[in-house]
């Protein structure tokens, strides 16, 4: 069977995150993966050569086949300019060229992210190419965190590190989440407003932040993923000269460390 465009599928498998960089060091890199059939040894050389200076020797799988196809004119050279730095954003991601047509799908971490991919394929190709942008922004495991807690405030008994009934609610909700992630690792932080003295206030930002871990343990989240640290009064975000600016500062936050 001698296909009449070529197709190069790059399968970028990599985890959440930039396909350029594993999050654990201990792991290999995810590998890019490049297939399809080209017209002679030399457009799969320089193809190959083109994605291996990108990503590195080691991660680039082969899986090309030379035979008989039907390219539109000057094609090696407009496929050579859509390999460029830009695709290193995109993760679990998968880039297709078929003749004059270029798909593109995976993961990236925002909307500039997006559109600066997609403008960039685009600007290396001639008017008779299309470019189907089918990236998607991934949520971060940090934006999922944040999402759940929403500026809300995990309450406390007074004074104590006994979690009131409304800081369950949240820390259930947070639970699921932190479920979700699985290897990573992640910091609750306590903090307190400026009242009573600064060595109270970091043992009792301390306890809270143990409770906060305790709670979300015994719904399921494994104690190894959660480190605990305690800040007292010493990173405020409003004024603790107000009531509302106090209430603030005493908080909870979560912080994906790994």
């Amino acid at each position: 069977m001698n296909p009449k465009s070529l197709i190069l599928l790059l399968a970028c498998a990599s985890a959440l995150g930039p396909a350029v960089a594993s999050a654990d060091p201990a792991q290999a890199p995810a590998p890019i993966v490049v297939s399809g059939t080209v017209g002679d040894d030399a457009a799969k050389a320089a193809l190959l050569a083109r994605l291996r200076a990108l990503y590195g020797a080691a991660r680039v799988v082969d899986q090309l086949a030379v035979g008989r196809v039907t390219t539109p004119p000057d094609w090696n050279e407009h496929v050579a300019r859509l390999i460029g730095p830009s695709l290193k954003l995109v993760s679990r991601g998968q880039l297709q060229v078929d003749g004059t047509s270029v798909s593109l799908r995976g993961d990236v971490a925002s909307e500039a992210q997006r559109q600066q991919v997609a403008s960039e394929l685009a600007l290396g190709l001639d008017a008779g190419y299309t470019v189907n942008n089918g990236l998607r922004v991934a949520a971060s495991e940090q934006g999922m965190l944040d999402s759940v807690l929403a500026d809300r405030i995990i309450e406390f008994e007074s004074g104590k590190a006994t979690l009131a009934d409304s800081g369950k609610l949240i820390l259930d909700q947070m639970s699921d989440v932190l479920l979700r992630l699985k290897d990573k690792k992640v910091e609750v932080i306590g903090h307190t407003d400026n009242a009573g003295s600064r060595a109270g206030n970091l043992s009792l930002s301390q306890a809270r932040a143990e409770a906060v871990k305790a709670y979300v343990a015994a719904r399921g989240v494994a104690p190894d993923m959660i480190a605990v640290s305690g800040e007292g009064p010493d990173r405020p975000v409003a004024d603790n000269r107000t009531p509302e600016g106090r209430a603030r500062n005493r908080r909870i936050e979560f912080k994906v460390v790994q």
